[in-house]
């Protein structure tokens, strides 16, 4: 037998003794699984490990990192940025079985869960108890809580809450060694020393794997005013935010830009599974606005009220404020819904941020540079404008070739997709990354948006903390 085959039963042997052998999944067994939700490929890995609590968790790491063994950690795996990938030799540590909802204070406004725990669940926990998590994503139904705080999440609700780094009070995460860093800090103010917790809030599993996590809770706003805002013109978006954020008393949650072409693609009246359009279709620019309260009162008036005033202004064109959840339930459709914008092959999708007052000018040079190679490509672009996060979706036309051409013409595509995507934001003073992580695919993009010395001390950081680079190597940064 090859002496690489006996390390790995051996090791194999280790993780089944530690986790139970109906936790460790063969290579065969992982096959049965899709690599990504939107890769039915099967997946590729030595075997899937499934530990049920941070001490099982301490255990894998220990075995694997005296074996010298790669680990790549899985939640919900909804990355967009190829973070999640693995390789046949590699070990995927699963947080699936790390589900459980801990504790909930609701005098402190606090929830303590695993990592595992999809962030439906614990929106759901929250709202039994009166409360609300700070964070909402159109794959809460499939993410997970670590892996929200691992990528640090945005979503729907930065505008009012943050990111995920400010729904996180404590966490607890075990390092590459096995060694279990608890600090499960419950209290909003806790200054003593190094904030070790943000060392682990973006890093993508290589700094060490988050087990538990301590949530931030706020109180409910179950009270919420949807309308779906018509522009003549991106001045007169910029314009409304400001207003809105003025006069909503802090109410404004949401404040999602929606251009042409992705609107008329999600309300597009000859497809079933399309929103219905409440207002023209033809506007060159829409924005979706949420107001949320904790009591009734005058908030509906109060939004109605603000979207006159833009309204006489001439800021504003035209507007539809729904009158019930459905009608609520079809606005957001048209901005959550990306299934039809993905259908195409190719498309490259994208999450960048930039300033606001940036916006317009980069996705009109965006869709003149695009368009002088693929004449008839098809530009989507949407996004949280009020925290400068955009969406981009580039869908060249379809290639018409051989598998093996197919893929080869799919790859240079990508290639100079990426570079004019990317290209300009440095000079706009924007990210490559909004809200969903590096990864693989940012990776050869990251110095755009964090100099040198930012990127020595990352290398550091991660040499000083997984010397032997076994915690999803070769994501974000080389070492």
């Amino acid at each position: 037998m090859n002496p690489t085959d006996t390390t790995n039963k051996k090791l194999l042997n280790t993780l089944r003794n530690i986790v139970g052998p109906d936790h460790v999944l063969d290579s065969h067994q992982v096959r049965l699984r899709a690599t990504h939700f939107w890769d039915s490929s099967p997946l590729q890995a030595m075997a899937l490990v499934r530990p049920k609590n941070t001490i099982e968790t301490s255990g894998v790491l220990k075995a694997c990192h005296e074996a010298n063994q790669v680990v790549v950690t899985h939640g919900g795996v909804t990355g967009l940025v190829d973070g999640n990938l693995s390789t046949c030799n590699d070990i995927i540590l699963s947080m699936e079985r790390q589900h459980l909802i801990e504790a909930i204070d609701p005098v402190c406004k606090t929830m303590h869960v695993q990592a595992g725990a999809k962030l439906q669940t614990v929106q759901e926990h929250a709202a039994q108890a009166g409360l609300q998590l700070g964070l909402d994503l159109g794959a809460r139904g499939s993410c997970t809580i670590g892996g929200n705080v691992s990528t640090n999440a945005g979503g729907l609700s930065v505008l009012r809450y943050g990111m995920m780094r400010e729904q996180v009070l404590g966490l607890e995460a075990v390092l590459a060694d096995g060694t279990v860093v608890s600090s499960m800090n419950s209290m909003m103010k806790n200054n003593a020393g190094y904030d070790i917790k943000q060392l682990f809030i973006g890093s993508e599993g290589t700094l060490g794997i988050i087990t538990r996590v301590v949530l931030r809770l706020r109180a409910d706003t179950p009270h919420i005013s949807t309308a779906l805002l018509g522009f003549s013109c991106f001045a007169n978006v910029t314009k409304t935010l400001t207003h809105l954020d003025n006069t909503l008393n802090g109410t404004l949650d949401a404040f999602e830009v929606i251009w042409k072409p992705f609107f008329q693609l999600n309300t597009n009246p000859a497809r079933r599974d399309t929103a219905r359009a409440p207002i023209s279709r033809d506007y060159p620019i829409y924005a979706i606005v949420e107001s949320r309260s904790a009591n009734a009162g005058a908030q509906p008036d109060l939004l109605q009220s603000a979207l006159e005033t833009c309204m006489t202004q001439g800021d504003i064109t035209d507007a539809a404020i729904a009158q019930s959840k459905a009608e609520a339930a079809n606005i957001w459709h048209i901005r959550e819904h990306i299934d039809i914008a993905l259908e195409p092959d190719p498309v490259f999708v994208y999450d960048i941020s930039l300033p606001i007052t940036a916006m317009e000018s980069y996705v009109n040079q965006l869709n003149v540079e695009l368009s002088t190679i693929w004449p008839h490509l098809q530009l989507y672009v949407y996004g949280h404008l009020a925290d400068g996060n955009l969406h981009v979706l580039v869908v060249p036309p379809a290639t018409n070739q051989s598998q093996e051409d197919s893929d080869a013409i799919r790859e240079r595509w990508q290639e100079q997709s990426n570079k004019l995507v990317y290209g300009p934001l440095q000079a706009f003073g924007g990210s490559v990354s909004a809200e969903h992580g590096i990864g693989l695919s940012k990776k050869p993009y990251l110095a755009l948006s964090r100099n040198h010395q930012e990127i020595a001390l990352m290398q550091l950081l991660k040499k000083t903390m997984d010397p032997r680079s076994i915690l999803n190597p070769g994501k974000i940064i080389d070492v």
